[in-house]
């Protein structure tokens, strides 16, 4: 007997020495901050204005557009609401750090048996029990396990939070940007129907010129071919100044019936080539605070690295602390007597012995999981500096190809008119003319896409430079939304 209790005891000293061995190699720290990155330099100054940039337009139908949206747009509700679940479970995570305490009331009526050894002669075999009174608990953080959870819990939540902000700023730039298509259709739309009325007025004067034998018929199929062409055209414009709309209202959040019967109120008189307001190219000395992607890509790894530490934990040993207080009685009259008053406490210590495996496993996954967004974080920094490059490019050569575009529809303005004369003359055929309208119907068309470009090359820029959100917020202020 004593040989066995001595391989007992023997055992039992072996597997708590391996716990404490695996349990301090779970306590190395593990925490690893974004990488650095090579950046290219940040010079400009960390004051730039740019937290409502769709204001710099002075439209003040743009600004009504945009604040619907922001209160609307059913993508950032998804996204206010995933914000809610989230601050649901830092309060979830905040109940392990405190004791739980339960109140219980029991009765019950029972029999015990006659026909056992234990049973005493005299003694009823059938009786009441009741039952009134509280049980607390809890288990020591020793090791910081549920703190650590409940930071993560935070970090998650404020990771969240600048998802929010991401979706915040995508939706003033997608609703400027549809905004400005929507002015650009109408526009493309107003120089149809206008071509549309000047090809009508020739194609009835070369209908009279042809019915008195003037000209041929191949030029009077041929005026009536650009005036077909030109309907055509104007019933595309239509379709899509329609289709602009309805994504518009789509992204505003309006509801299915006005999403289906669209009004979007713009300016009748097509400001379409007002001042763009100057934005600098160069990159913001705070850029990386600027992008709520890049910062909720930060918050995550915090928590992971925090998760990792949780995971750690359950190598070490837990030590749960319980007690009980209340009354017991068989008869209900007495449950709250003195002499009915029981008590207990007590403590437990648990250590794993045969699951590291399962633990070494989960920290290998927590693990894997943070080193995952680290890559993440590489290529959201990367998305950005690309995004930045490409709007500063857009935005830097778009005036230039505004400016050469106005140049062309002048100059295709004043070559039609040079041709319409020479073929009434008689020096050219109606083919010039045609074709002299054909170059500036497109170049016109092209003039209105350029403005366009510049005026979304601004909505980039803003966008790819972190405008839209007040990036100076701090963590309380963002998550308490």
């Amino acid at each position: 007997m004593s040989e066995l209790m001595h391989n007992h005891a023997t055992f039992a000293r072996r597997v708590g020495a391996l716990a404490l061995a695996v349990a301090l190699a779970g306590c190395a720290s593990v925490a690893k901050d974004p990488p650095q990155l090579d950046l290219p330099p940040l010079t400009a100054p960390d004051t730039l204005a740019l937290d409502e940039w769709w204001k710099r337009f002075n439209d003040p139908q743009l600004d009504k557009l945009v604040a619907e949206a922001l209160a609307n747009n059913l993508d950032l509700a998804t996204a206010m609401a995933r914000v809610d679940a989230a601050r649901a479970l830092v309060t979830t995570s905040q109940g392990p750090l405190f004791p739980s305490l339960t109140g219980n009331v029991d009765a019950g009526r029972a029999r015990i048996s006659q026909s056992t050894t234990y049973a005493v002669p005299g003694v009823q075999t059938v009786g009441n029990d009741y039952r009134a009174g509280v049980t607390a608990s809890y288990e020591l953080d020793l090791w910081g396990k549920y703190r650590n959870a409940n930071k993560a819990a935070r970090d998650d939540l404020l990771a969240s939070a600048y998802a929010r902000e991401t979706v915040r700023t995508s939706v003033a730039a997608t609703t400027a940007s549809a905004y400005f298509t929507l002015q650009a259709l109408d526009a493309e739309l107003k120089l149809l129907l206008e071509t549309a009325r000047y090809r009508k007025d020739a194609l009835d004067l070369q209908r009279d010129r042809y019915d008195a034998g003037v000209i041929g018929e191949y030029d009077f199929r041929a005026s009536e071919a650009e005036y077909a062409s030109v309907i055509a055209d104007v019933a595309t414009a239509r379709r899509m100044v329609a289709t602009a709309e309805s994504a518009l209202a789509t992204v505003l959040g309006r509801s299915p019936r006005e999403v289906f019967t669209p009004t979007i109120v713009r300016d009748p008189t097509l400001k379409l080539y007002v001042t763009v307001p100057p934005l600098a190219g160069d990159l913001p000395s705070d850029l990386l605070a600027r992008r709520p992607d890049i910062r909720q890509v930060e918050a995550q790894i915090a928590a992971a690295n925090l998760r990792i530490d949780v995971a750690r934990a359950d190598y070490f040993p837990s030590i749960a602390l319980t007690g009980t207080y209340g009354s017991e009685s068989g008869a209900l009259s007495a449950l709250f007597s003195g002499p009915a008053a029981v008590w207990s406490i007590g403590a437990g210590l648990a250590q794993p012995l045969l699951n590291f495996q399962t633990i070494k496993g989960n920290v290998e996954l927590t693990t894997a999981q943070r080193d995952l967004l680290l890559v993440t974080y590489t290529q959201t920094v990367q998305s950005a500096f690309r995004d930045a490059h490409d709007a500063i490019a857009e935005n830097t050569y778009s005036r230039d190809a505004l400016a050469a575009q106005t140049q062309r529809a002048n100059a295709l303005a004043s070559a039609l008119e040079l041709s319409t004369l020479r073929y009434q003359s008689g020096y050219s055929p109606y083919l010039e003319v045609l074709d002299a309208q054909r170059q500036l119907l497109q170049a016109q068309t092209l003039q209105i896409e350029a403005a366009k470009n510049l005026r979304q090359s601004f909505v980039d820029l803003a966008k790819a430079l972190g405008g839209g959100w007040d990036y100076r917020a701090d963590a309380a202020a963002l998550t308490s939304k």
